[in-house]
């Protein structure tokens, strides 16, 4: 692991209790290895609260004129397991988690839950630090670019985007995306698309347009490429 006080500087934060941060990188597969009495699962369950409150109090302050299915569409897409992995990968937090031997072997620190899972615990570390106003501040700070785009689309997180980077860096190829069967009348066509990544099936999509089809199949796709 690298060293904590990197970490900090990473993030722009500075702990008072520098063992909190320590807890949210650790992994329960390193604490099983080397039989410590804790782990990130449950200051991931805190984050998780702590993250959506402050993403809903600046959904509510920033879209005063949207419904509450509108700002449930928005927050879920902002907090949702491709999202935070991304920005995860943003900070480079894989690079500090601790990992057991065996997570270590399998692609762990590129793995999208346990990203999201350990973005989630940092949340939380830094609300136990330093309280709610830090880490909303902390949230805004690196889910502003997030929160735009989403609002921008309506409330939709862009898979593709996000896949195609995880692609070129992991897998250093491009998902295939092949529009499979188009259905319905011209004012009412339906698209599927199926996507493949050198050649295996990753996902299938349906929408009514070729854009939120590819969409969906990309949503698809990460949720696999996370569990791998």
């Amino acid at each position: 692991m690298r060293s904590l006080s990197e970490i900090q500087e990473r993030i722009g934060c500075t702990y008072r209790d520098p063992e909190l941060l320590e807890r949210a990188l650790t992994h329960k597969s390193y604490a099983n290895e080397n039989r410590l009495p804790y782990h990130n699962e449950r200051m991931e369950f805190l984050g998780d609260a702590v993250l959506n409150l402050a993403v809903s109090e600046h959904l509510m302050k920033t879209c005063p004129d949207s419904t509450e299915g509108d700002l449930s569409r928005l927050r879920a897409a902002m907090v949702s397991e491709p999202a935070l992995a991304a920005i995860a990968r943003e900070i480079g937090l894989g690079e500090y988690i601790l990992l057991g031997k065996g997570e270590e072997q399998t692609g762990g620190r590129d793995k999208g839950s346990l990203l999201a899972d350990c973005l989630e615990a940092v949340i939380a570390s830094v609300y136990l630090d330093a309280g709610q106003q830090q880490a909303n501040a902390f949230i805004l700070r690196f889910f502003e670019d997030l929160i735009k785009k989403t609002c921008a689309a309506g409330g939709i997180f862009d898979y593709k985007t996000e896949l195609q980077e995880l692609c070129q860096e992991r897998l250093k190829t491009l998902p295939e995306y092949r529009v499979s069967s188009e259905t319905g009348p011209d004012h009412q066509k339906q698209f599927e698309v199926e996507l493949s990544i050198k050649g295996t099936f990753y996902g299938r999509g349906i929408g009514r347009s070729k854009k939120e089809a590819e969409q969906r199949a990309a949503k698809e796709a990460m949720e696999k490429l996370s569990m791998q």
